[in-house]
């Protein structure tokens, strides 16, 4: 059996995760849970999947979470904080460690899961947009599997051949054609998108995911973010990249090669999917998804990206090329805006300003190290909140 830590059990990629492992019970054994804040939820994971160790964020969540314990799961150690994250993703008797905390504080436990060897199942995209290279080469330098968990970056993954490590263009790649929803807001007005609630921008029209993912697929800056992550699963530059709106979400991403021709992965909208995929490579197993029925789907749209209506896919390819710590910058300066708008302290429209704000002036630096991309991070999140707090005066 193989032993498996999940990161983030508690959101939407840790949920769907535990649904495709109750299908497999005689091949994973959970390892290791782990949540921010949502000490309910994790005592009935506990309760069903007696891990060996759980992970609350802080210390005062774990203590209440030990407590609830102590007659639901005895034999579960409690654990808080980076190193309790850090320690779990490392353990010599896990196997798998589904990467799935949203936002930079994901980024320190998945990098240790590279350096200790594991399968990473990727679900978080800081990990590669806040510190690619370096990630990267833990992958390589302990022989490590990284497996993308996003459908799209999965979808081109089942695309391509299986060893891209010298790039697209030597295995007949000609373009990766990455798929978007266009999320809520495809077709509001440009008038009516600076009243937006965050309610609305949550209501995705086809996936259940968390607020803050659900805010970035209305501002699209998800796609800009994978555009980046893109770029360092497949060795790539984001020049071979086009981003395509699809509203359907039935075709997850499409791959063009040199001959002519374009393979495509297509599915029902479902994380399970791509998880399953994940743990069982390279073998496939169930998920507990409904196939695709073609005749219900009847007919398949494409655009092109408006940048006036998504600026923020625009500042993400900004980020790209202005190379160093820019895109860390980026990811920065967008939390900070999303959670400002979820606290509506700010316009769904100055999500974006405030990431202009931050890459106009904050200059990025080399990211040969950990230290010098989590100053830069801290640094914009200082300079974001300042200027928000005068967005807000």
């Amino acid at each position: 059996m193989k032993g498996i830590t999940i990161l983030g059990s508690t959101g939407s990629i840790g949920l769907s995760t535990l649904d495709v492992l109750t299908r497999h019970q005689d091949k994973f054994r959970v390892v290791a849970l782990t949540a921010n804040s949502n000490v309910e939820l994790l005592v009935k994971q506990c309760k069903q999947w007696q891990p060996e160790y759980a992970v609350m964020a802080n210390t005062e969540h774990a203590e209440m979470l030990s407590k609830h314990l102590r007659k639901n799961a005895p034999d579960t150690t409690v654990l808080a904080g980076e190193e309790g994250l850090e320690k779990v993703s490392q353990l010599e008797e896990v196997d798998y460690v589904m990467a799935a905390i949203v936002g930079a504080a994901g980024l320190l436990p998945t990098l240790a899961a590279a350096r200790a060897g594991k399968r990473v199942l990727l679900a978080n995209k800081e990990a590669l947009v806040m510190s690619g290279q370096l990630f990267i080469d833990a992958i390589r330098e302990n022989n490590a599997e990284l497996l993308p968990i996003d459908s799209e970056h999965n979808a081109i993954f089942q695309c391509l051949p299986h060893d891209v490590s010298a790039g697209l263009a030597s295995s007949g790649v000609t373009q990766i054609l990455l798929t978007a929803s266009g999320g809520p807001f495809r077709t509001i007005s440009l008038e009516e998108l600076e009243h937006m609630t965050p309610d609305q921008a949550c209501a995705h029209p086809n996936w259940s995911m968390g607020r803050k993912i659900s805010v970035d697929s209305a501002t699209m800056m998800n796609k800009g973010l994978e555009v980046i992550e893109a770029c360092w699963l497949f060795n790539t530059s984001a020049d071979q990249i086009q981003v395509v709106i699809h509203p359907q979400s039935v075709i997850h991403s499409l791959v063009q090669y040199a001959d002519g021709s374009v393979l495509a992965q297509l599915g029902n909208p479902d994380m399970r999917t791509p998880i399953a995929h994940a743990l069982a490579w390279p073998d496939r197993f169930d998920a507990g998804v409904e196939p695709l029925d073609l005749f219900k789907v009847a007919h398949l749209d494409f655009e092109s990206p408006d940048y006036n209506r998504f600026p923020c896919l625009r500042l993400a390819k900004h980020a790209v090329s202005l190379g160093g710590t820019s895109t860390a910058i980026l990811n920065a300066a967008n939390e900070v805006a999303v959670e400002s708008f979820l606290n509506n302290e700010i316009r769904f429209t100055d999500i974006a300003r405030v990431v202009e704000h931050a890459l106009e002036n904050i200059d990025g630096h080399d990211p040969s190290t950990l230290d010098i991309i989590l100053k830069d991070d801290a640094d914009t999140r200082d300079i974001s909140r300042q200027y928000i707090r005068r967005l807000a005066a």
